[in-house]
């Protein structure tokens, strides 16, 4: 793991279902961030069971967590769900664990590990917000974390070539919907204090995240396709 910013703790890992023969998004990014009595971790993915890696990982987040009470496991994208279930199950002895999400965040959790739905305005743990985006609404929500000054994506924004873009396709990009009814989901964004973006796929953004968001609302949409 690496602290990009105060408090702000970034680690990658092998894309678990990653088919297609691009070298961007083979590897994902999770994110853990510090509060003084509890720890947010956002879309978690292990490294692969048994490897060195997944042993280094296991060790850096139990010291990250240390004797804090709280554990809260924040899920941007039901496909994120991930190693949260492994997470709980690593952390509910000793300390107080919650996993939040979209209601559909439940098909792939399984039955064992409770979830706290999440919609847009409800109270979060460290304060986060959940945001609503899409039209039609997607089960993405974007995550504001204020204690850091920072807004986590899951698929809909990303990191290519060391800027924000929109991930759409071109096709979709060019129709009407997304000038007119997608991108004014996303605009309120911009009215936060965003100090760093966070995304799962790509670089973050570590300062300048409001500035780089809104170059990437003013910019064409991205997709594998075009590289």
């Amino acid at each position: 793991m690496n602290e990009i910013a105060p408090g702000v703790w970034r680690w990658t890992a092998p894309h678990p279902e990653w088919r297609p023969a691009h070298e961007w998004g083979h590897e994902v990014a999770g994110f853990a961030l510090q509060l003084r009595d509890a720890l947010l971790v956002i879309d978690p993915q292990a490294p692969p069971e048994g490897s060195t890696d997944e042993a280094v990982f296991w060790s850096d987040l139990d010291a990250l967590l240390g004797d804090r009470p709280t554990l809260a496991i924040l899920i941007t994208i039901p496909y994120h769900v991930r190693s949260s279930a492994a997470l709980y199950s690593r952390y509910r002895e000793c300390a107080g664990v919650t996993v939040w999400g979209h209601p559909v965040v439940r098909r792939r959790l399984g039955r064992t590990t409770p979830l706290e739905p999440v919609e847009p305005g409800k109270q979060l743990p460290g304060g986060c917000e959940a945001f609503a985006i899409g039209s039609p609404r997607r089960q993405e929500m974007p995550l504001y974390l204020p204690s850091h000054r920072a807004l986590a994506f899951g698929d809909t924004v990303v990191g290519v070539d060391g800027q924000l873009r929109i991930w759409e396709s071109p096709d979709r990009g060019k129709r009407p919907w997304y000038r007119d009814r997608f991108l004014p989901t996303l605009r309120p964004l911009l009215d936060l204090d965003v100090e760093h973006a966070l995304v799962t796929h790509g670089p973050p953004v570590i300062g300048d995240g409001r500035r780089e968001l809104q170059r990437a609302l003013a910019a064409p949409p991205w997709s594998m396709s075009a590289r």
